[in-house]
């Protein structure tokens, strides 16, 4: 899970290069590096940190050569330190490689090489690339036949940029992202179209099992079996340019008051075929939905969406364990694959299983142009513009859209998202409030958010956004499972958030206050009823149909994260430990 970015210019590339690091720095911000070459001699410079404070230190946009590569890491072999920090280069210092993935057999290729007198100098996986490519290359003397024996020898799921002393690059895909773009006197090679798309929004997606050789007159494309391989350019759609956080700190908070356009414009989209969707499902005997993190959660809330108004009834799937669960999996049925990036390891390995089973596939994805849209028999897109906030947000909001459009499609029933999008602005404007309670919540020994019904899938959510920008220990749990274990946790310590518009749930969810108010905890509210029994009330618009509440109530929930965040010191948009785009299984 990290960035990687190549490029080849007609002037010097390492500005270009970190200003790609910049922005793709949502793939992982452990520490930074960028190789260059100059007259057949490669220079390197890296450390840890993020790109703004390594470049500060380092001044890597001043490295001089029209060749460079350049990284940003989310570590997985090796602690965060300035040697295990990429690039890597070769025993000779004549191949610089930067690498997105896991090379599973590094350890045994390792040995092998070191048998050879090779010596290694990090802790890496990454450190096999360079090192094989160096042998194939003395071995062969031909560059095609070099990668052709490295990425056989390399198990995993990868991807990498390699620079050789000459200045000309080689990059291969294998079951992670690899983009060409295509300038104007200047050609790049990156993990992400936001590390090209300021420059030229033409672009090569590269297939799986392809590498591109690269130098300053021009690029070839090739298979894993050295045959030249086909390929079209396609223009990338400008949104995936508008990534500037505006009059805004950050990006969450940019992102989450988005959401009153966003919700209107998944639902609004031109482009999605929603008909084609709904029929397809209804020509499957099952339907199963998968996802990881929030998209698993959306998965929960479509579960108990959909049988309310359709004859639909599915199963939802966790996409880590769907090897698991595959034997759950029946003829003539459709999975739902659900991912912001469409390059989630999990959800991609889900996919795999459930065509290896006959199922069709549909997607719902924010972007179209990868590897999920390219496996699915259909996709509807999001269309709510880049997120680069590590925590989903609009993501989210747009995803459970797509169910409330599927459900408008297989039945009578009709929303008005424009609306939604109103009673979201209602929300939004309780951020002062909001920001009181986060002052209070950073005290507490632990915080429990409850919720029954279609609220449980919402309270997961809530508790996973405080987990990931707070790093505060959260948990979301139904209501009703409060007196079978949870209540031995309670204490004056403790903040219990409740999900409790007035709907069904509502008068069974005040009676489980009760219990938690008899232990001394806080309780915080969030509805549109307010009770003597909240400590704290979080005011929520009533909402018609009562089925459309998930959609207002975890607002509160990213505000909420947002601002205890920075009530801890921690950077909202990168997360430690986490990256946005989880290409790793």
């Amino acid at each position: 899970m990290c960035s990687i970015i190549g490029c080849i210019s007609k002037s010097e590339a390492s500005g270009p290069i970190v200003n790609a690091l910049k922005k793709m720095e949502y793939r992982g911000y452990d520490s930074v590096g960028v190789a260059t070459s100059s007259n057949s001699k490669i220079s390197v410079k890296k450390g840890i940190g993020k790109v703004n404070q390594v470049n500060g230190n380092l001044k890597l946009d001043s490295m001089p050569g029209n060749v460079a590569i350049g990284h940003t890491r989310w570590a997985t072999h090796g602690k965060v330190n300035d040697v295990n920090a990429h690039p890597h280069l070769c025993a000779d210092s004549s191949i610089a490689v930067v690498h997105n993935g896991i090379i599973e057999n590094y350890d045994k290729i390792r040995k092998e090489l070191e048998k050879e007198g090779i010596v290694f100098k990090s802790d890496t996986d990454t450190e096999v690339i360079p090192n094989l490519l160096g042998q194939n290359r003395r071995q062969t003397n031909d560059i095609i036949e070099t990668v052709i024996r490295t990425c056989s020898k390399l198990k995993g799921q990868y991807s990498f940029v390699a620079m050789m002393e000459d200045g000309s690059l080689v990059a291969a895909r294998y079951h992670e992202p690899l983009i060409v773009g295509i300038g104007e006197n200047e050609y790049f090679v990156s993990s992400d179209v936001l590390g090209f798309i300021e420059k030229t929004d033409q672009a090569i997606y590269l297939e799986n099992e392809q590498f591109v050789v690269l130098n300053d007159k021009g690029y070839q494309i090739y298979d894993f079996n050295g045959k030249p391989a086909p390929f079209k350019i396609v223009t990338v759609p400008k949104q995936f340019g508008n990534v500037d956080k505006g009059t805004f700190e950050h990006f969450t908070r940019k992102e989450i008051f988005e959401q009153p356009t966003t919700v209107f414009n998944t639902a609004d989209n031109i482009n999605n075929d929603w008909e084609l969707f709904a029929n397809i499902m209804k020509e499957a005997s099952n339907v199963y939905i998968t996802g990881s993190g929030t998209s698993y959660h959306t998965a929960l809330v479509a579960k108990y969406l959909l049988p309310i108004y359709t004859p639909i009834s599915p199963e939802a799937i966790m996409s880590s364990e769907m090897n698991y669960s595959k034997n759950r999996l029946r003829k003539d049925s459709l999975l739902i694959a659900i991912s912001q990036s469409g390059e989630s390891a999990d959800v991609l390995e889900a996919v795999s299983i459930a065509k290896n089973r006959d199922l069709r596939v549909i997607s719902v994805i924010n972007s179209l142009t990868s590897s999920l849209e390219r496996e699915s028999d259909a996709s509807v897109g999001l269309y709510c513009g880049p997120e680069i906030g590590v925590a989903a947000t609009k993501s989210f909001t747009s995803q459970l859209v797509t169910f409330y459009k599927i459900i408008e499609t297989l039945s009578d029933n009709t929303f008005d998202f424009r609306s939604i999008g109103k009673s979201i602005v209602q929300v939004l404007d309780e951020e002062p409030s909001i920001m009181t309670i986060a002052k209070e919540l950073k005290k507490a020994s632990g915080i429990y958010i409850l919720g029954r019904g279609i609220h449980y899938p919402i309270a997961k959510e809530g508790a996973l956004k405080i987990k990931e920008l707070s790093y505060m220990h959260a948990e979301g749990f139904p209501t009703g499972e409060l007196k079978h274990g949870p209540l031995a946790l309670m204490d004056e310590s403790s903040y219990v958030i409740v999900i409790n518009p007035k709907d069904e749930t509502y008068e069974d969810s005040l009676s489980n206050i009760q219990e938690v108010k008899a232990r001394g905890a806080k309780v915080v509210g969030i509805s549109n009823i307010k009770h003597d029994i909240y400590d704290h009330w979080i005011k929520i618009p009533t909402m018609e149909p009562e089925i459309l509440y998930p959609l207002v109530e975890i607002i509160p929930f990213q505000l909420l994260a947002y601002y205890t965040a920075l009530e801890n010191g921690a950077d909202p948009d990168y997360p430690r430990n986490l990256a946005k785009c989880v290409t790793v299984k």
